[in-house]
């Protein structure tokens, strides 16, 4: 306090989250010159990676590809241990960059955003913290990840269990013990696909429950050969070059072929082969029809399911593992010996569609079948995807409209290109709803948002203009696009997280985009070099109302 007056800090640019996004943006605009905080709620940078350390915790791409692609010298100075890095080691290469560029300097940690406002009258946003202070900043950017706010569903006698509870997206930093414990994880996802092989070579006895069964491949980890590493590096803005223009930001891409075809021994052939190799795309991308032609997408399904078979001895057991839904229309998910797993004694399946969870008990949980005793409860029940990490915050724009009640409607969410929402001047959303996110290697969509956003602001200042924001009619154009892309796929076909279906009430609507980053970035690239096309920009709010589009 100063003269009985609040003290309030002012930058340039306020940045939400020190994950990937939020360093890398804080990197790029101290470069350009511009005055910058970045405000974490955690302890350290990682972002995701800084929560997210339940056992057997891996990235599902590459290595190889999901690290930043802007620093030949970063390249070269970081090498991985092997084709999937464990959680561990990516949050020590997020660490390694942070050190590096000593980027921690104008990081605030331990500070979590409460409440952001646009200040209409002079053009700024006022920004709170839980600490109780106010901040103010011309530009207001959310690096907070599309997978950070954890979803732990509404089971009654929640608060009643007397053993010790997790969730896999908000691990302890310190060791849990699972020796000789009867443990039950709730959820099949890719998290606790990950987790239950683990958990079980450690466990008295392991419980899963599962809600869905899913089409899971294998990952084929393995260590990195050397000379495999100095190769890459060599290749590698080639090999940058493929990521930025593909599909799913990875340098590789889908036949031409089509499943439907072929004879069923080239399809059995290609997709043992993808089985063998491994990865998250390889089985999608035996065939081009894969993601868009339900008959093809059978031959996959049934390819999978065979393999369950094989793999699991009990029958019974193998016959609750066998996935229904569509391959590829929710989240593609690689293990390591996760269907192996429950041909172990200690392990135990059940399939809670068959026979719901009633309660959770003070010591277990009871079924509509039967009460399981248990020491702990591991909640693998994944996340409140894309919009949920938002409204963790009080988010308004012009007129006190919050950003929750703009996008109330769920399938009528508008956004324009992702990046930015009508209605809040000088906001951006790095990977927000309707960008490629989470339908990507994360890493690079990462990086194209931030160079764009960065170039945007530097267009702006070498013209003078002090405010943008997104016209209406551009992102109603954008959120239709959208709309009619995934119309065109097998996506909306299924309930997944894409949808917002995993969330009681969340209303269904497809919300990453599905184009693919190479068309993605050939599209803001183009609206770059129209002079920033769909935004308005001018010197004070009333500029832009008075603005015609």
């Amino acid at each position: 306090m100063t003269g009985g007056q609040l003290d309030v800090q002012h930058f340039d640019a306020v940045v939400v989250g020190a994950g990937f996004a939020g360093i890398y943006m804080l990197q790029k605009l101290r470069e350009s010159g511009y005055s910058i905080r970045v405000y974490e709620s955690a302890d350290n940078v990682g972002g995701t990676w800084y929560h997210n350390r339940y056992p057997g915790a891996r990235c599902d791409i590459e290595s190889i590809y999901y690290n930043y692609t802007f620093s030949e010298e970063i390249l070269n100075e970081w090498t991985w241990s092997s084709r999937y890095a464990e959680q561990p080691e990516i949050l020590d290469y997020i660490n390694f960059v942070a050190d590096k560029l000593d980027l921690r300097r104008d990081i605030q940690f331990n500070t979590r955003i409460t409440t952001a406002r646009f200040n209409e009258t002079y053009d700024f946003w006022e920004i709170d913290t839980d600490a109780g202070y106010l901040i103010t900043a011309k530009y207001f950017i959310t690096a907070i990840g599309c997978l950070s706010a954890s979803n732990i569903p509404n089971m009654k006698g929640l608060d009643s269990f007397k053993g010790e509870m997790y969730h896999t997206g908000k691990w302890p930093h310190e060791e849990v013990d699972f020796k000789g414990k009867r443990v039950g994880v709730i959820g099949t996802g890719s998290s606790g696909i990950q987790a239950i092989p683990f958990i079980a070579k450690e466990a008295g006895h392991l419980t899963v429950f599962q809600r869905t069964p899913q089409y899971s491949t294998p990952a084929q980890n393995h260590a990195y050969d050397p000379d495999f590493l100095r190769q890459i590096r060599r290749n590698y803005s080639e090999i940058k070059q493929l990521m930025c223009s593909s599909m799913h930001g990875v340098p590789s891409f889908p036949r031409e072929e089509l499943a439907i075809e072929v004879s069923p021994e080239v399809r059995n052939q290609r997709y043992e082969k993808a089985w063998q190799e491994g990865g998250l795309f390889t089985m999608l991308y035996q065939f081009g029809d894969l993601g868009f032609g339900e008959q093809a997408n059978e031959t996959a399904q049934e390819f999978i399911r065979a393999k369950i078979r094989q793999i699991v001895r009990d029958q019974k057991t193998a016959d609750k593992l066998m996935p229904k839904y569509i391959y590829g229309t929710k989240r593609p998910i690689i293990d390591t010996d996760y269907f192996e797993t429950y041909n172990r004694d200690n392990v135990t399946l059940v399939d809670i569609k068959a026979e719901p969870i009633e309660e959770i008990t003070p010591t277990g949980l009871r079924t509509a079948e039967a009460d399981y005793e248990l020491d702990m409860i591991v909640f693998a029940t994944g996340f409140d995807a894309m919009t949920g990490p938002f409204f963790k915050m009080d988010i308004r724009g012009r007129g006190g409209v919050s950003l929750k009640e703009k996008w109330a409607g769920g399938a009528q969410l508008k956004t324009y290109l992702g990046i930015a929402t009508a209605g809040f001047p000088n906001m951006f959303m790095i990977t927000g709803p309707q960008s490629p996110s989470v339908l990507s290697n994360m890493l690079v969509s990462i990086e194209q948002h931030v160079e764009w956003i960065s170039d945007f602001l530097d267009y702006l200042r070498k013209n003078n203009q002090e405010v943008f924001e997104a016209a209406i009619p551009a992102e109603e154009a954008w959120s239709q696009q959208c709309r009619e892309a995934a119309e065109m796929s097998l996506l909306p076909k299924s309930d997944s997280w894409y949808m917002g279906a995993n969330i009681e009430g969340k209303p269904r609507g497809i919300l990453p985009f599905i184009g693919g980053v190479g068309l993605y970035r050939q599209i803001c690239d183009e609206v770059a070099a129209k002079g920033y096309e769909g935004f308005l920009t001018g010197q004070a709010s009333r500029a832009l109302h008075n603005k015609s589009y």
